[in-house]
């Protein structure tokens, strides 16, 4: 089970933090855990389950273990309640769409659309242990703005991550000795470009689904195809960002790199003929 150090634990070398996080092992939370990463309370999370809003977890022992697709659900409750649904209207929602749907294509069709897409398991980290990966190249404005970039959250008295590994890449540039002011520069100066990109993504998804009416649901026979192109987009707009970030980077090392390279070679050619 993935678990999340509590302050007073022993705290992970940073190699062996930044292995951690490279695991692909799906994420699994205890009733606590999972309030926390939901953003909710376990008494929320009980009553929803008395509910029937969401499954039951899975019992090891006398510990439940909750999964992926209970955030996924979450979620989703916390995104209706923040649109000003009540929880009767989202009981009477689930309860038109199992009547009028297979329930198991239904909920395969609300996981496809909702489920994380980042499934990284949060990790918490003491503000020693920031200090230990970092070094001196850690300060509290950079913590700040850390912050307010959502890369870190105040978690008790340490810090919790939503994506470790994004922070192993921002340890591994401090250790090669870019600034981590500049780091966030980039960060803060990318996330309007890709959060314009994702829109239009998540555009095309929308598009589909309107194909039957705007807020109506799919027919039955259309759900298992429609959640079959969701699951399929997943990878395919990752593959997309990550081939077109190689090719502006591909452009801009031979813009700017190699106009320098060239000027070097140039003037030790200069001085060649000088001598």
């Amino acid at each position: 089970m993935t678990s999340i150090p509590r302050d007073g634990q022993s705290v992970a070398s940073p190699d062996s933090a930044m292995s951690a996080d490279l695991s692909t092992t799906p994420p699994e939370y205890t009733i606590d855990e999972l309030a926390r990463v939901a953003g909710t309370t376990v008494r929320n999370i009980r009553s929803y389950q008395d509910k029937g809003l969401i499954d039951p977890p899975e019992r090891r022992g006398r510990v439940g273990i909750y999964t992926q697709t209970h955030l996924g659900r979450l979620r989703l409750i916390n995104h209706l309640l923040a649109r000003g649904y009540t929880l009767a209207n989202i009981m009477e929602l689930l309860k038109a769409i199992v009547e009028g749907h297979d329930l198991r294509s239904i909920l395969g069709l609300e996981t496809a659309i909702s489920s994380p897409w980042n499934t990284e398991a949060p990790r918490h980290y003491s503000y020693l242990a920031l200090a230990r990966m970092f070094g001196r190249a850690i300060s509290r404005p950079v913590l700040k703005r850390s912050i307010a970039l959502g890369l870190l959250e105040p978690d008790g008295l340490g810090y919790l991550a939503r994506s470790p590994r994004a922070l192993a890449a921002g340890v591994e540039m401090s250790r090669a000795g870019f600034p981590l002011d500049d780091v966030l520069d980039i960060i803060e100066h990318a996330r309007g470009h890709f959060q314009a990109v994702s829109d239009r993504i998540v555009g095309m998804v929308v598009r589909e689904l309107d194909r039957f009416g705007e807020g109506q649901l799919p027919p039955p026979a259309e759900v298992p195809r429609i959640v079959d192109v969701l699951w399929r987009i997943r990878p395919l707009a990752m593959v997309t960002l990550e081939t077109e970030m190689m090719r502006a980077l591909e452009i801009s090392a031979n813009k700017y790199l190699g106009d320098r390279v060239a000027g070097i070679l140039a003037s030790l050619q200069e001085e060649k003929r000088e001598r």
